[in-house]
């Protein structure tokens, strides 16, 4: 798994830039100035850095930064659920206008920032020159052995919130018991009034409806007996004047064919009309006028409408109410439940405090291995004789993190007294120690390509020459990228890539080209002398390269 090709347009001083990476330890170098961090600033943006139009070169639209990379097993999973295609290679795009507007795209499909860095983390993993100011904060710290030990503080931290929870609400109700009780008996009050009404969800309307139809029970009867003897006049009567009118059409159908196709109409009217008729007649059978239902109906939705105007609801909204008081009074119980509320709280402190208790145990374990590996990585970096210990002490109180209190300590020479990082080491310490962090803890991630970025800055002669090394000795499993300005790092390097900077009429850019051979003499002489190469320099720059074994070369395309 690894950074196959980055590409940009119009990024910073970046006309156009096609570049393919290849396994190993990869130097990148330049003068100072020429924008050897141009290329980390533009993986970062592709893996989800924030971004700004500041990055969008002069006079240009829009800026784009594409970096394909090998699809790692691990994220097909991911990539499936997300709904981005898990293909061979995974292909990260973003471009950001002269706005600063952002756009992003994972294999073709439109993606967010955020899953960018998600991909990120998993993909790529950046040592930054000021890596070393992290180890003055304990939170990176602890973080930092809970990586090397393999554990994962997420466990400690759900339980301890859901502990917390528990405490608070036993402190809630502990200290709120008078007022509970008084909101309880309010609320069982207004209760047991709507109990007595017992209201249904639907009734009112089905109230409603049934009280109209009584209230004009009269009418209705009315109405019916007045239609039902307009259907049934023996001379006047509809049916009558129908069956009159459909004899005369039929007996004169042989000469008119019409008149027989209305004469089949008037004869479904009838058979209408006589349906009607019937069903009148049942309902002038079945329907009374029903007084004292009628006054039952009256003082039932009296009922309803005096409860409504007390507690300023709609009528059809009482059932509802009544649910809702009902489901606030069995909180209000649970919450009166000391306890209930006490066994809830101890279950959860129990369950925080194992965890906490197999975290504490985890970083124990891995505290003197860490420190035996950061101690043997100082050995090369100009502090022979330092020691590095990793502390894991009680904390005073239990947190989120655990129960521990992680600090780094650090002894710079044989026999000293290890003392808390940042009150003993210098700045020039701090970085090497940082470095050495670094290269210990980059073994273990599960990121394919590591990427330092001027992490070897304040050093120099035979320690340069072991980070180099230890480089090179990383690479031998992962892809690593380095920005240095070290000749001996870079003398290590399975390809070396310089970064030049130029002047054109309409303003500067640089590029990037991969040297060997004579030229990349030229480029560690460079390093090694300044601009003038000598004789010397360019003798000294062959034997630091007369021992490397060249791989392939990068391709490069400007």
């Amino acid at each position: 798994m690894a950074l196959k090709r980055i590409t940009l347009r119009d990024f910073v001083i970046v006309p156009a830039l096609e570049l393919e990476l290849q396994p190993g330890f990869t130097a990148l170098t330049g003068e100072t100035g020429a924008g050897k961090s141009i290329l980390i600033d533009a993986l970062q943006l592709a893996l989800g850095a924030r971004a700004d139009a500041g990055v969008v070169r002069e006079g240009a639209a829009k800026a784009e930064i594409c970096a394909e990379f090998d699809c790692p097993a691990a994220l097909r999973p991911w990539l499936d659920e997300a709904g981005f295609d898990a293909e061979d290679t995974l292909l990260l795009r973003r471009s950001i206008d002269a706005q600063g507007k952002s756009r992003a795209w994972i294999n073709a499909t439109p993606a967010t920032a955020t899953q960018l860095r998600q991909l990120g983390e998993q993909l790529l993993d950046i040592h930054g020159q000021h890596a070393w100011q992290s180890l003055m904060r304990p939170d990176a710290v602890r973080g930092l052995l809970d990586a090397y030990a393999g554990a994962c503080a997420h466990e400690v931290a759900a339980l301890w919130t859901r502990w917390r929870a528990d405490v608070q609400a036993l402190e809630a109700a502990v200290a709120a018991q008078q007022s509970l009780h008084a909101e309880r008996e309010r609320l069982q009050w207004q209760i047991d009034e709507l109990e007595k009404l017992a209201p249904q969800e639907g009734e009112w309307e089905t109230l409603e409806a049934q009280h109209r139809r009584l209230s004009h029970a009269q009418a209705l009867i009315d109405a019916a007996g007045a239609a039902l003897a307009q259907l049934e006049h023996e001379d006047a009567g509809a049916q009558r004047r129908l069956a009159q009118a459909q004899t005369r059409l039929q007996a004169l159908a042989e000469l008119e064919p019409e008149f027989a196709n209305l004469a089949e109409i008037l004869a479904s009217c009838l058979a209408l009309a006589a349906d009607v008729q019937h069903s009148l007649q049942t309902y002038l059978g079945r329907t009374e006028l029903e007084p004292q239902r009628l006054a039952e109906l009256d003082e039932r939705l009296a009922q309803w409408l005096a409860l409504a105007r007390r507690y300023r609801r709609p009528p059809a909204e009482l059932p509802a109410l009544l649910q809702s008081w009902q489901h606030e009074l069995q909180r209000l119980d649970a919450a009166a439940d000391l306890a209930a509320l006490e066994a809830a709280e101890a279950r959860s402190a129990q369950a925080y405090r194992a965890a906490a208790q197999a975290l504490s145990a985890a970083r124990h374990e891995a505290a003197p291995r860490l420190s035996a590996a950061i101690t043997q990585a100082m050995q090369g970096l100009g502090m022979a004789g330092g020691l590095f210990e990793v502390r894991v002490q009680p904390a005073a109180q239990a947190t989120a993190h655990g129960i521990d209190e992680v600090e780094f300590l650090v002894a710079g020479h044989p026999g000293a007294t290890p003392r808390p990082l940042g009150k003993v080491a210098s700045g020039g310490e701090l970085s090497r120690i940082s470095l050495a962090i670094a290269v210990t803890t980059s073994a273990l991630g599960s990121a394919g390509t590591l990427i330092f970025d001027e992490v070897d800055a304040g050093i120099g002669g035979a320690v340069a020459q072991t980070v180099g090394q230890l480089m090179q000795q990383l690479g031998r499993a992962r892809q690593v990228l380095a920005v240095t300005h070290l000749a001996q790092v870079a003398a290590c390097a399975d390809h070396h890539l310089v970064v030049v900077k130029q002047r054109a009429a309409d303003g500067s850019y640089s590029s990037v080209a991969e040297v060997q051979g004579s030229a990349r003499v030229a480029e560690i002489a460079r390093m090694l002398g300044g601009a003038q190469l000598t004789e010397t320099t360019l003798a000294h720059a062959r034997e630091m390269l007369t021992a490397m074994p060249q791989a392939p070369a990068a391709k490069v395309s400007n």
